[in-house]
């Protein structure tokens, strides 16, 4: 890996020469891939237990098999953004990652059994994990610090947009022609991903911005930017970032079993078509992404990342409630665009705040990462409890208690509000060589 440094400063001495329409051709780009990628990326992740249930299995056991699946990812996320902080190969990233979990999918397809699906699932986590740290990366190479959160805010809706119209076809192709007709489609939009990543003209990005360190090119600086994407020091010694990642892993916990397991209650009811309505509950959601991300991009632009977090932390306990009294095809409007609202500003907020955070530091994909891990860990031990709960208590009651867990976010994010404020106080001007902001001294 040592001929990484001098990859990295000759992609980053070409990035001078990039024209103006290079850059947009990037962004457009971006826009592009984010809308593919939806569906290559969550595959048939919302109709993976509608489809296992159909063939016998029960919630306990559909909730563990996504528990590994989550667990695996989690535990990839971190060395996955020092790889992406570390590579001036980015785009290829996303190109193996993609065909790796259409792939994985596939094996679905061919067995049902258990270790099978087990095995799906981790491969497409273990290759997702890279997906999240590389897009940021991308998006702050091409459009710098300054840049980044309006194009992350515009990505994201593209995402939210990708994610509904597949659901969409995906319901209606399940609904048609059966699910399995729902695995080709993610295939597809994995070939038009691939092609969109591809489309970013390679000089367009700074493999050094990417990283979080904006500044001339010169050998001392790329010299010292290996060792300083090594080591966690930074990422441990950042409070607000922290706390962030521990409410993130309490949200989480209830959030990640929410959909599936909604999906789960009303079609076991016998009051909704397994995919039509599964594609529903992931169109209601998206599209309110859509606006919720748009909105997120403009108010943490003139209020700060604070008071986006909070609401979307507030939007769980009701989310949980609603989804606990109304097990009905029409509780899919209220649960699902709670959903929209909460997910849809945490898409925005979450990357944009770790990048302010850790600017300057060389490690913002490393601290993509480990925020991903730990919000993982929330997400991967959802579905078990989620499923296990219901099973022994009924739906009504797991999703009370899902619902509660984000209670704990509530609690350390209005606790520490009078640290966490002025870190989220608003979109970072880029620097170099000072601390990150909310990074104790040592």
């Amino acid at each position: 890996m040592s001929s990484s440094p001098t990859l990295a400063a000759s992609a980053n001495a070409a990035v001078g020469d990039a024209s103006g329409g290079d850059k947009r051709r990037a962004t457009r780009a971006l826009c592009a891939l984010n809308f593919f990628m939806a569906d290559m990326q969550a595959g048939i992740g919302p109709f993976l237990g509608v489809f296992l249930q159909q063939r016998g299995w029960q919630p306990g056991a559909i909730g563990s098999v996504m528990t590994a699946g989550g667990v695996a990812g989690m535990l990839m996320t971190v060395p996955a953004g020092a790889f992406i902080d570390h590579t001036a190969r980015k785009r290829w990233v996303v190109v193996i990652t993609g065909i790796c979990t259409v792939l994985a999918s596939f094996l679905i397809l061919w067995s049902q059994a258990g270790w099978v699906v087990t095995i799906s699932q981790v491969a497409t986590a273990i290759a997702g994990a890279a997906i999240g740290p590389a897009m940021a990366g991308i998006t702050l190479g091409v459009v710098r610090q300054r840049g980044f959160n309006a194009q992350n805010g515009r990505n994201q809706a593209w995402n939210h947009a990708g994610n509904m119209v597949g659901a969409a076809l995906s319901g209606w192709l399940g609904f048609r022609y059966g699910m399995p007709a729902i695995f080709f489609l993610a295939a597809l939009f994995g070939v038009f991903a691939i092609l969109s990543v591809l489309a970013i003209p390679e000089r367009t990005i700074d493999h050094r911005a990417a990283r979080g360190l904006e500044g001339p090119h010169d050998g001392k600086a790329a010299a010292a930017d290996d060792s300083q994407a090594q080591g966690l020091r930074t990422l441990l010694q950042n409070r607000p970032l922290l706390i962030l990642a521990a409410a993130l892993a309490c949200f989480h916990l209830g959030n990640g079993a929410m959909l599936p397991l909604y999906g789960l209650a009303v079609v076991g009811a016998g009051k909704g078509n397994p995919a039509m309505f599964t594609a529903l509950t992931v169109v209601v959601a998206q599209a309110v992404m859509i606006v919720t991300a748009l909105a997120a991009m403009r108010l943490s632009a003139s209020r700060g990342y604070w008071l986006v977090m909070l609401v979307s932390f507030a939007s769980l306990p009701l989310r949980g409630l609603i989804a606990g009294s109304v097990i009905d095809s029409w509780g899919v409007w209220p649960v699902q665009a709670l959903d929209g609202i909460g997910a849809g500003l945490q898409s925005v907020a979450v990357p944009g705040l770790v990048a302010c955070l850790l600017d300057g530091t060389g490690r913002v994909n490393v601290g993509q990462g480990a925020v991903m891990t730990v919000q993982g860990l929330g997400a991967s031990l959802s579905p078990a409890i989620g499923g296990w709960l219901a099973q022994l208590f009924g739906y009504q009651v797991a999703f009370y208690v899902l619902g509660g867990f984000a209670l704990a976010s509530l609690a350390l994010w209005i606790g520490f509000a009078t640290m966490l404020r002025p870190a989220c106080a608003g979109v970072c001007e880029p620097h170099a060589g000072q601390p990150a902001l909310g990074v104790a001294s040592s």
